[in-house]
């Protein structure tokens, strides 16, 4: 293989170059899901009843509109533009109603306080299309556009279009703030002007194939867009700092000074070392695609892609970058920053007992500062945005003016008499936090028949199939309050239809709430039991997983832990995310300490001058490669205004920055204190057993 790529380093250019036009037209036409709660599976019945909903009425996406100093006959004719929207199914307001369609007296006066409060007004408006389409996305923006200041629009496609401003505004610089201080990151820490462009060069390549070939699955979240090509950089920029320290070195030792022979032996070296490391970053990645919410696999697969993408980039495309601008690279060598790590080495050995006595007392308050911010996370996912956008704006006059906070939508048998569903509709109007219940039975009660109603009137609410209720809600989304609701109305409904169907936001929420709850745990499980694995085989050990494991897992405690510390609440899906990309990405600075202590324990070493070999050795990788983590990820998290986005940056930034403290300081000590067990239980450490120890 190593053979391989250096003599057709040109061919392997080439090809690189080739797929970037390809893996660009991929990138352009791979569509992005704003809308977190379309990763629900299909056999929710929120889910069921969305497309219920969608295919008997062609109704999916559903919005409140409030307008603001308009009069009447403005608003009629506001109403009427808004219809001829593209993708606009039904208007909605007390102008719709109060039309020549439905006599006027029939009209209960209350319905007119439900749709006017002083000069602000009320209207519905139902799309034919899903709530994060494109359509749909396009049609409130059509609608902002025609309201020109004069209207407010609410929910979840107004929420998905402000996001999708919000990302489509900001995602290029995420990249240009990553690569940015990564590259001044490694200026300063590496041994070479040039090398870190070279570096970004061929992770750059690998990233925009990852994007390229994201277009096989149709679609990915914004999340995972946003993410993947700064979590890409930052994770396997390992590799490529592990392959340039090898050429180096191999270069420095060859009294020839032959380039291809020194980089024959780093590719070598690479593969044996990183495709080992990268195993169990893969396997945490694919570890998110064992939750039963989609979202996780969406993330999941693409950055095990962009893993298994990297490490091929690290032994193909980058040595034969190296190789083309191999007298180039030499003119713009220079010192590194580091200094020497060996009196640090040996007053970190020299302490162990006392580092011991603080890893034992730090894991307690960790862990429980760790199990309690994954319990106060937040799970309204328009809290994610800043409350000064239009949607925002939209939600708080909508509760504080119209009492309006949540937005359900009950289908029941069509087949229901009138009487049945009035009395349905009187139970639903006594469940707490209700605060408006519209059907048909509801506007005209029990005296007044439907044939006398236009068919155009009847078949906004009433199909072959379904009859629709909308009920308006004074609870917020993700509270308790709203789940008792939830339940009540589930109760009450199939009370009167067993197979009736609730559609909302806010039941989609508790779905959310009840399977990722379920999904972390089993995530976790699985990512660790894997890891375990790899770490087994590559170290060819049954002690040494446990060890290492229970280092990194410190690291992550801590890191979340602080979340509860100080305050900061998250977004249900960080914790696991964070858990996940730390223990990933920086279990290879465990791996790689663990195994420089290994060979010189078996080269005669005792315990304690091992560690510190260790320690001085890996030391140097491990801030390099924490630094370029962090730095790819701080500039983010403190530019992005979408805080899922932004809190998942502050936590790379800030767990690279622990990681790089409790690793070395910690598994050092570990390492001593365990050596006996270690020599017990690792292959080819047994001859060690007859030796003096100390």
């Amino acid at each position: 293989m190593e053979k391989f790529v250096v003599k057709f380093r040109k061919i392997i250019l080439a090809l690189a170059g080739i797929l970037i036009i390809p893996s660009i037209i991929g990138f352009l036409n791979t569509r992005v899901n704003y809308d977190m709660l379309t990763y629900l599976p299909d056999s929710m019945e929120t889910v069921k009843g969305q497309d219920e909903l969608l295919k008997s009425f062609g109704k999916g996406a559903f919005a409140m509109i409030i307008t603001e100093d308009l009069p009447e006959s403005e608003q009629a004719k506001l109403e009427e533009k808004f219809k001829a929207v593209p993708h606009v199914d039904t208007v909605l307001g007390y102008g719709t109603l109060n039309s020549n369609d439905i006599p006027a007296k029939i009209l209960p006066d209350e319905l007119y306080d439900k749709f006017q409060k002083g000069d602000e007004s009320l209207i519905a408006v139902f799309f034919d299309t899903s709530t994060s389409a494109d359509e749909t996305m396009d049609a409130v923006k059509k609608i902002r556009e025609i309201a020109d200041g004069h209207a407010y629009i609410s929910g979840m496609s107004a929420f998905a279009t402000d996001l999708r401003k919000l990302c489509e505004e900001e995602e290029i610089f995420y990249v240009i703030i990553a690569v940015t201080l990564a590259l001044l990151v490694m200026l300063a820490l590496l041994d070479n002007w040039l090398a870190p462009a070279i570096f970004l060069a061929s992770i750059g390549v690998m990233i925009i194939i990852n994007l390229g070939t994201n277009i096989i699955f149709g679609e990915i979240s914004y999340i995972t867009k946003a993410l993947s090509a700064i979590l890409q950089l930052a994770v396997t920029m390992d590799y490529s700092i592990f392959l340039w320290h090898s050429y180096r070195e191999y270069l420095a030792k060859d009294n020839d000074k032959n380039h291809e022979r020194a980089m024959e032996k780093a590719v070598k070296a690479a593969m044996s070392s990183v495709f080992g490391g990268s195993a169990t970053t893969v396997a945490g990645f694919l570890a998110l695609c064992f939750m039963t919410f989609g979202l996780g696999r969406d993330l999941g697969v693409v950055m095990a892609k962009g893993v298994i993408l990297g490490v091929i980039g690290s032994v193909t495309v980058l040595p034969a970058l190296i190789l083309a601008f191999k007298n180039v690279i030499e003119k713009f060598d220079h010192k590194s920053i580091l200094p020497d790590f060996t009196k640090l080495s040996q007053g970190l050995v020299k302490i162990f007992p006392a580092l011991l006595i603080a890893f034992i007392a730090i894991i307690p308050p960790a862990f429980i500062g760790y199990q309690k911010a994954q319990e106060d996370v937040y799970y309204t996912i328009s809290d994610s945005l800043p409350q000064d956008m239009e949607f925002a704006v939209a939600n708080k006059k909508l509760s504080e003016n119209f009492g309006m906070a949540n937005t359900h939508m009950t289908l029941t048998s069509s087949n229901l008499d009138q009487n049945t569903v009035y009395n349905m509709t009187e139970e639903l109007k006594n469940i707490s936090g209700i605060k408006t219940v519209l059907n048909l039975e509801a506007v005209l009660g029990t005296e007044v028949p439907l044939e006398i109603l236009p068919s155009s009137i009847v078949d906004i609410a009433k199909s072959d199939k379904w009859e629709l209720t909308i009920l308006i809600s004074e609870y917020k989304t993700a509270t308790d309050e709203i789940a008792a609701q939830i339940k009540d109305i589930n109760n009450t409904i199939k009370k009167y239809d067993k197979n009736a169907l609730l559609v909302s936001e806010s039941s989609s929420t508790q779905d959310m709430i009840d399977l990722t709850s379920i999904d972390f745990q089993v995530v976790n499980a699985i990512s660790i039991a894997a890891i375990f694995i790899i770490i087994a085989i590559v170290t060819r050990s049954i002690s040494l997983p446990f060890i290492l494991i229970v280092v990194i897992e410190a690291a992550i405690f801590i890191n979340l832990g602080l979340c509860y510390f100080t305050g900061q609440k998250l977004s249900f899906i960080t914790p696991i995310c964070i858990s996940t990309i730390q223990l990933g990405a920086t279990i290879d600075y465990a791996i790689l300490m663990t195994t420089r202590y290994k060979r010189e324990r078996l080269d005669g070493k005792n315990k304690k001058q091992a560690a510190v070999i260790a320690l001085k050795t890996s030391i140097p990788s491990i801030i390099i490669s924490g630094a370029v983590l962090f730095a790819a990820t701080i500039g983010v998290g403190v530019y992005s205004r979408a805080d899922i986005i932004s809190s998942m940056c502050m936590l790379m930034a800030r767990g690279a920055v622990i990681s790089i403290i409790i690793v070395p300081i910690f598994l050092a000590p570990m390492l001593i204190l365990t050596d006996p067990l270690v020599i017990r239980t690792t292959l080819g450490m047994k001859k060690l057993i007859k030796e003096n120890h100390q």
